[in-house]
């Protein structure tokens, strides 16, 4: 039954319409409901700055969050509602917003940053002090916080028994997974429930927030709800391949639904629905079940953050914060060639090229990148998690700082310290024609699949047929793979013992 309340639903990370957690309590319990966005100037200021005075910053994520942002007030005002979309400081904004509009209530969905816990407490507390109330939803998780534990009652810190309980909660008498638990949340407003901006109102331009415009549909990312129900349904035939193409970047493995999931514009119990309903019909083959770990990961990894937020900044497991990196000029410049793609590992270089370029990087080679960096360079985790941070256009702090320090062997069921990738034979593994190398090094594209993963071992005739001049046109290696090796397990000596 309807109240007579008045509520304020506070979009964030959840770029959608439907199935939506806060939207549903709202059409629930509210007979008008308002609806807004804020493009919030404490986290867009930052990224602004390095740009020069007076120039326009392009940044591949704002424009997808304004794209997104335009689509779902296009899709509520189909029903009768719209967006309000303001360009202000969200902590001071929101509360003023609810007392403008007369709402006895402001409904969000958990956001589990600590930045982001920090801001949402301030929020409550004006919003309390007023007589309103904030309601807080779990959406972007299908498990949090505490809902999975150790039979002793504790967090878990590897991943395998994590996953294992986390299934077990949908272990139907059968043994089969019952995916009914992730029904989706009904958000069909009764007609005049949603309330309509006044007609004045507009959304902010990219310009008018300091924004360029970037050319996402050229970089084949689509925005919006759309954007991910094509994706996803481009994915789906696929899934019974997704455990044997994943991790190869040169061919369509991936689901590319990251930058969605981080955004909201999909729904995370849609996607393990779909998992698990694939799985139980036989269709996923054995795709379904690895694609679904993988989602499981993703809540591990907010879990991890909740329960050890020191996480940010520090090592999961403290002794490994007593490692001493590389540092001063020579450090710094080969940081600097590492972010450029010039460290003379084709690979290597070829995924940092396509970050850069295009904000995306495949999943196998964020590991690899990571892995060079720490233990053939010798150079902070840290430094590379910010960099990626920067640049991903799915950049998620729980996941980017879980896989760095998975990277670093610090963090919580990481790799061993001591086992450092290849990456030469990663190449060779996992693009072994070298087609992904020479769409992002086309300089190396004369090179065959026997040369491409390592230049610097050809002969001067094999490079001067080739047109390559190791130094000039492409850079000779930054370091030894084998010397580098020996250096990080010196390096990690510090922590052997644990």
């Amino acid at each position: 039954m309807k109240t007579s309340d008045k509520a304020l639903v506070w979009f964030r990370r959840d770029l959608r319409a439907f199935d939506h957690a806060a939207l549903h309590q709202a059409l629930a319990t509210a007979s008008k409901v308002f609806c807004v966005f804020i493009f919030d100037k404490t986290i867009l200021q930052p990224l602004q700055a390095e740009s020069p005075e007076g120039s326009l910053t392009a940044d591949r994520r704002v424009a997808f969050i304004h794209a997104s942002v335009v689509e779902l007030d296009a899709e509520l005002r189909r029903h009768g509602g719209g967006l309000i979309v303001r360009h202000a400081d969200a902590a001071t904004a929101i509360p003023l917003l609810a007392a403008e509009l007369g709402v006895d209530y402001v409904l969000i969905n958990h956001d589990y940053e600590p930045a982001a816990v920090a801001r949402d407490a301030q929020v409550q507390q004006a919003l309390h002090a007023a007589g309103r109330t904030l309601q807080s939803f779990k959406d972007q998780v299908i498990f949090e916080k505490d809902e999975v534990l150790s039979l002793a009652g504790k967090p878990f810190s590897v991943f395998t028994p994590y996953k294992n309980a986390w299934l077990k909660k949908f272990q139907a008498g059968s043994g089969d997974l019952d995916s009914s638990l992730l029904a989706a949340y009904a958000t069909e407003p009764v007609a005049g429930q949603l309330a309509a901006p006044e007609k004045t109102a507009t959304i902010p331009s990219l310009s008018a927030m300091g924004f360029a415009a970037v050319d996402l549909a050229a970089l084949h990312i689509p925005t919006g709800m759309s954007g991910g129900q094509s994706l996803l349904d481009d994915f789906l035939p696929r899934l019974h391949r997704y455990r044997d193409s994943r991790d190869f970047p040169a061919i369509k493995g991936p689901s590319y639904l990251s930058v969605h999931l981080r955004f909201g514009t999909v729904s995370i119990r849609a996607l393990a629905r779909r998992a698990m309903e694939s799985m139980q019909a036989g269709t996923g083959g054995e795709g379904a079940p690895v694609w679904l770990s993988e989602l499981i990961w993703r809540d591990f990894y907010f879990m991890i953050l909740h329960h050890h937020p020191h996480v940010v900044g520090q090592a999961f497991k403290a002794d490994y914060d007593r490692i001493a990196w590389e540092s001063g000029e020579e450090a710094d410049a080969a940081f600097t060639a590492w972010c450029e793609g010039k460290t003379g590992y084709p690979l290597v270089d070829a995924a940092m090229l396509q970050l850069n370029q295009t904000g995306y990087m495949h999943n196998r080679l964020r590991m690899v990148t990571a892995c060079f960096l720490i233990k053939d360079l010798g150079i902070d985790w840290r430094r590379g998690e910010a960099y990626f941070a920067k640049h991903l256009n799915d950049f998620d702090l729980s996941a980017n700082n879980g896989g760095w320090q998975w990277a670093s062997s610090s963090g919580c069921d990481a790799q061993p310290y001591f086992r450092i990738f290849n990456p030469v034979t990663q190449s060779e593994r996992f693009d072994a024609d070298g087609k992904f190398i020479k769409r992002y090094l086309p300089q190396l594209a004369k090179l065959n699949a026997k040369q491409i993963h390592a230049p610097w071992l050809l002969t001067a005739m094999e490079l001067q047929m080739a047109g390559i001049t190791l130094g000039q046109s492409y850079p000779q290696p930054l370091v030894a793979h084998d010397a580098a090796r020996k250096k990080t397990l010196e390096r990690y000596a510090v922590v052997k013992k644990v």
